[in-house]
């Protein structure tokens, strides 16, 4: 499975993020992840933005996504990890940066939502 990368402008959620995203700067090195037909923005760490995170699903998947980003500026320590339920086996997510905060313990949306790189307006939100 294929994980293409191309420019931030072509992810389907770019406005989306954008909107919420502290440092607009990091847009300018963002990448846009292809799997299948849908491209996401992948938003590389810095300024207030300590870690990001891409929700992929099946473990090929997510190998290819990581395989992808390995080696790019801003995207520090790519790695997967398991997030499935008992109900659902096969769910990864691709994490780079630091840890979240939700590994180190219980956690509030605020402090998850600065972690991410949110902006105050959108924290508000």
């Amino acid at each position: 499975m294929p994980a293409t990368l191309h420019h931030a402008r072509e992810a389907y959620d770019l406005e989306f993020v954008a909107s919420r995203l502290h440092d607009r700067h990091l847009l300018e090195s963002s990448v846009a992840v292809r799997v299948f037909r849908a491209p996401l923005l992948a938003v590389p760490v810095g300024g207030r933005r300590r870690g990001g995170c891409m929700d992929i699903g099946p473990a090929d998947v997510a190998m290819a996504v990581r395989d992808a980003l390995l080696d790019i500026p801003g995207f520090p320590d790519v790695r997967l990890r398991l997030v499935s339920p008992p109900f659902e086996p096969n769910r990864w997510v691709v994490e780079w940066g630091e840890q979240p905060p939700t590994l180190q313990g219980p956690c509030d949306d605020l402090t998850i939502r600065r972690f991410y790189g949110y902006s105050e307006d959108a924290i508000a939100r």
